[in-house]
């Protein structure tokens, strides 16, 4: 089987999956983390791969930006291909000084400013949040390989470039950690569909400070995150 946006058969996509927005990451992980890894997907170049990590199956496939290309690509690898964990691993902006350049973060929960949630039709606020399974594991993994991380309430955006000065502030007054643009999606189509999801991010700008990570900083540090992730999708 294909769809109008993935060409995998069923079958080629394992039950643990890491989705970074860039597919171009994908195909860095997959060619220095995966062992033997086959391409299955490449249209609209979202590229999509499946190996394995310690002799256990696992895939990885790129997502895009935002919560609509994310709620796409995760529903159809959920309800067409059978996923059952998907971890999202990418970039976010602290909205702590206490947050870092580098850290890496794990979304316990989401805030939103999207309407994402009109899809289905809860009578109230829906508050989406992570598997605590998933939780559990990225924890476990983390700890073992002495990479420190934070834990709790993002916030995914809509819009990149917002025309508010200081819009940020009041999402920082109620602890919210961080921004990013995709986990909110994927927490309640894996919720709707069944399925475990969790979010982690590495911090590449700080909104308290202005500071940006270098190109170097986010490599380094994204490979990290891309570690805790691999541990967490085969324990």
């Amino acid at each position: 089987m294909s769809t109008h946006i993935n060409a995998a058969n069923k079958g080629d996509i394992a039950q643990s999956i890491l989705l970074p927005g860039d597919p171009l990451r994908a195909k860095f992980i997959a060619e220095n983390f995966l062992e033997s890894p086959k391409l299955y997907n490449e249209v609209r170049n979202m590229l999509g791969y499946t190996g394995k990590y310690k002799g256990v199956p696992v895939s990885v496939q790129g997502t895009g930006m935002g919560m609509p290309s994310m709620g796409i690509y995760s529903w159809e690898l959920i309800k067409d291909y059978g996923v059952k964990n998907l971890i999202r691993i990418g970039t976010a902006g602290s909205f702590q000084e206490h947050i870092k350049i580098k850290d890496v973060v794990f979304a316990i929960s989401t805030s939103t400013d999207s309407n994402y949630v009109h899809a289905f039709d809860v009578p109230g606020n829906l508050a989406p949040t992570c598997s605590y399974e998933l939780l559990r594991k990225a924890a476990c993994a983390a700890e073992k390989l002495d990479m420190p991380v934070h834990a709790g309430n993002v916030v995914t955006c809509d819009v990149f470039y917002e025309t508010i000065p200081d819009w940020w502030k009041k999402w920082a007054k109620m602890g919210v950690l961080a921004v990013e643009m995709e986990a909110a999606a994927l927490y309640m189509n894996a919720a709707y569909l069944g399925a475990n999801a969790l979010c982690m991010v590495t911090i590449s700008d700080q909104f308290v400070t202005g500071e940006r990570a270098s190109v170097e900083e986010r490599q380094t540090s994204f490979t990290d995150m891309m570690q805790i992730a691999l541990e967490a999708a085969i324990a």
